[in-house]
């Protein structure tokens, strides 16, 4: 038996069909501004939209991106590659109908949205995809659930297609609130049968990524770690900053609702953490892991000579371009 699927875990929380286990309201339209920012903080700190060079993808090649959000990462990767087919899932009709509007104003055909919960099957058949991405699937994925979805991955993935997820753990600082606020988070998930962590203080993915890959079967897997420097001072600080000023304030019911303090308390510590970010000697690291693997089986013929690797720069499509219509209406 897996530990993921360990009786003894915590299970106050039971996920019915198509309720959505995300720890914020997905459809408010600050976490949907929270999370175009995040993506492009994120594609620019990990080195670009496939960085990797183990990764490549054909250019009239396949990608599903898990749990798309608005589609940022999807969005960028379409003007990359104007000839593939890209398709982003999510739970949320909002979402996918507010990635569909951003598709269409920037003109691209050649990325599609669609409402799917990832973690039950998928409709697609089988070999449908060269690529699949998933970036910070651990707001909301149940930790039994992982399993299923990697052998589900490997499914969807045609022989020689890769996985790449990016995952992530609680930041480290020097504000005593905010440690206190993670704290709380971490437990706050434990407690929601959420946590992939033994003991409730870490979110607990990234160490599991690398075996839960090679037991769903993908051969050749990387790991390739990354660390943002966010301390007062630093380029990252700003962007990384507000990230957490809007994802703390939002996640503060979730941890209200876990029964883990009272909302003047939390408001309380909200309020700290937010002074004690912006002090002149704060310091702080946000570790994030990003691991891959390769679906087993003979390429077909070709597929070698149309792969190509993506650098950080896209040619051809400048950064104001890029981040056209990014604004939340």
């Amino acid at each position: 038996m897996s530990a993921l699927d360990d009786p003894s875990r915590p299970s106050s929380f039971r996920r019915q069909r198509g309720r959505s286990t995300y720890i914020i309201d997905a459809e408010n339209p600050g976490e949907l501004a929270r999370l175009m920012q995040q993506d492009r903080l994120l594609t620019e700190t990990l080195g670009g939209l496939l960085p990797e060079e183990e990764i490549s993808l054909p250019e009239t090649g396949r990608v599903l991106d898990l749990a798309c959000g608005p589609g940022g990462w999807l969005l960028e990767l379409a003007f990359c590659f104007p000839r593939a087919t890209l398709i982003g899932v999510d739970l949320s009709l909002a979402v996918v109908e507010y990635a569909t509007t951003q598709a269409r104003s920037r003109g691209l055909d050649n990325v599609h949205f669609q409402v799917m919960d990832v973690m039950e099957p998928l409709a697609f058949e089988d070999g449908s995809f060269d690529l699949i991405n998933g970036r910070l699937l651990w707001g909301f994925m149940l930790p039994a659930a992982w399993p299923r979805l990697l052998v589900e991955c490997r499914r969807l993935l045609r022989p020689g297609g890769f996985l790449r997820l990016t995952e992530m753990e609680e930041p480290l600082t020097t504000s005593p609130a905010f440690e206190r606020l993670m704290a709380l988070g971490t437990e706050a998930l434990w407690r929601a049968g959420q946590s992939c962590s033994v003991d409730g203080r870490h979110i607990g993915i990234t160490p599991r990524l690398p075996r839960l890959l090679r037991q769903a079967g993908f051969l050749n897997v990387g790991l390739r770690p990354t660390v943002i420097e966010w301390s007062m001072g630093t380029s990252r600080h700003y962007p990384v900053f507000k990230d957490f000023l809007i994802g703390l304030e939002l996640v503060l019911p979730f941890l209200e609702r876990m029964g883990l303090a009272a909302w003047a308390e939390l408001e309380r510590l909200y309020q700290q953490a937010v002074a004690e970010m912006q002090q002149e000697d704060f310091c702080a690291l946000w570790p994030l892991l990003t691991a891959w693997g390769c679906a087993p089986g003979p390429e077909r013929p070709g597929d070698q000579s149309q792969r190509r690797t993506l650098t950080a720069s896209c040619p051809g499509h400048s950064s104001q371009e890029r981040e056209a219509g990014d604004q939340w209406p």
